[in-house]
C-alpha cells in the first residue's frame, strides 16, 4: 500500500512515511506478512488470475505472497525507498514507476490498495484510466476516512471512485465480497452487460444491504430495550440491596446496644457480687451471722 503520484513528491514516501504514516509501522513483520498472505490466498481462491500487477506495491509483500502461490505477479511503486526494501527473491519483478503513466503489459487482475487517495484528482483519474486500459478486473481500495494523514490529498467516498470506474465500463461485482482487503474495498470488472442488467444486479446488492441494515438496526433496538429492562431490574435489585443493607445496619446497631447492655449488666453483677463477698467477709457480717443463729436456737428452745 503505497502512494503513486507526482504530488505529494515521491520523497515524501521514504523511511519516515512507512514508519509512522501507515496506521502502524510498515515492515516485514508477522502482521503485514499475514495480512498480504490472506489477500493472496483469497485472490488465488476466488479470482484465480494468472498474471497480476500490484499498483502501488510498496515493499512488494503482496507480489511476494502471490509468487509463492504460483501467480505471475509484478509490482509498481513511485517510492524508490519502498522498492529498495523488496525481498531479493522478487526484486526483479518490482520497479519504480507511476500508475498514472502507460503500462507495458496487460494483466488478468490489477490490485490497487490505498493508493489513489494520495494522488491529486487529475492524476487519480489518469491512473484509473490507465489501469482500466490494461485489465478487465481491478481489486480496489481507497480510504474514505483518514483525513489527518498529510499525504491524503484526495480522500473520496466509495461512490466517487465507482463513478470514475464506470466511465471506463467497469462496475462493481455485486457478488464479490472484497472486505478481506478493507471494509470499503471493491472488485470492479469490465462488462459488456446491458445497463439495465447492471442496474438490476446493483439493486439486488443494495436490497440485501438494506435488509441487513434493517435487521442490524432492529437487533440494536431490541438490545437497547433489553438493556433498559435490565437497568430497571438492576435499579430494583439495588433498591432491595440498599434496604437489606439498612436492615443489617439496624440489626448490627441493635446487637451492639444489646451487647453493651449485657456488658454493663455483667459489670454491675460482678460489682454486686464483689460487694456481697466483701460484706460476708466483714466482722459485722460474721457477728450478724452468729446473732441470727443464736436467735434461731432460742426460738427452737421455746
Amino acid at each position: 500500500m503505497s502512494p503513486e503520484s507526482s504530488s505529494p513528491a515521491a520523497s515524501s514516501f521514504g523511511a519516515y512515511y512507512f514508519a509512522h504514516c501507515c496506521g502502524r509501522p510498515y515492515s516485514r513483520d508477522e502482521g503485514w506478512l499475514t495480512f498480504f498472505g490472506t489477500i493472496a490466498d483469497r485472490i488465488v481462491r476466488d479470482i484465480a488470475p494468472r498474471r497480476v500487477l500490484d499498483a502501488g506495491c510498496a515493499w512488494g509483500l503482496l507480489v511476494e505472497a502471490l509468487r509463492r502461490r504460483g501467480v505471475d505477479s509484478f509490482g509498481l511503486d513511485l517510492s524508490s525507498y519502498a522498492i529498495d526494501q523488496v525481498a531479493p527473491e522478487v526484486r526483479a519483478f518490482c520497479k519504480v514507476g507511476s500508475i498514472a503513466e502507460p503500462l507495458a503489459d496487460r494483466y488478468d487482475l490489477i490490485v490497487c490498495i490505498e493508493v489513489v487517495e494520495h494522488m491529486p484528482s487529475e492524476d487519480a483519474d489518469a491512473a484509473i484510466a490507465n489501469l482500466c486500459a490494461h485489465t478487465d478486473d481491478v481489486l480496489f481500495s481507497s480510504s474514505p476516512l483518514d483525513l489527518r494523514e498529510a499525504t491524503h490529498v484526495n480522500v473520496q467516498p466509495p461512490e466517487a471512485w465507482a463513478e470514475r470506474f464506470a466511465r471506463h465500463g467497469f462496475f462493481r461485482d455485486p457478488d464479490f465480497d472484497a472486505s478481506f482487503v478493507t471494509s470499503w474495498a471493491v472488485r470492479f470488472r469490465k462488462t459488456a452487460e446491458p445497463l439495465p442488467r447492471i442496474v438490476r444486479a446493483l439493486e439486488r446488492r443494495y436490497l440485501r444491504a438494506e435488509l441487513e441494515s434493517h435487521e442490524a438496526r432492529a437487533c440494536a433496538v431490541q438490545t437497547q430495550n433489553d438493556l433498559q429492562a435490565r437497568e430497571a431490574d438492576l435499579a430494583h435489585y439495588k433498591g432491595a440491596l440498599d434496604e437489606a443493607n439498612r436492615r443489617i445496619a439496624a440489626l448490627q446497631a441493635e446487637n451492639h446496644t444489646v451487647h453493651a447492655v449485657r456488658v454493663d449488666t455483667a459489670e454491675r453483677l460482678g460489682a454486686a457480687l464483689g460487694t456481697i463477698a466483701d460484706m460476708e467477709s466483714s466482722a459485722f457480717w460474721r457477728a450478724r451471722s452468729w446473732w441470727v443463729r443464736l436467735n434461731r436456737l432460742v426460738g427452737r428452745s421455746r
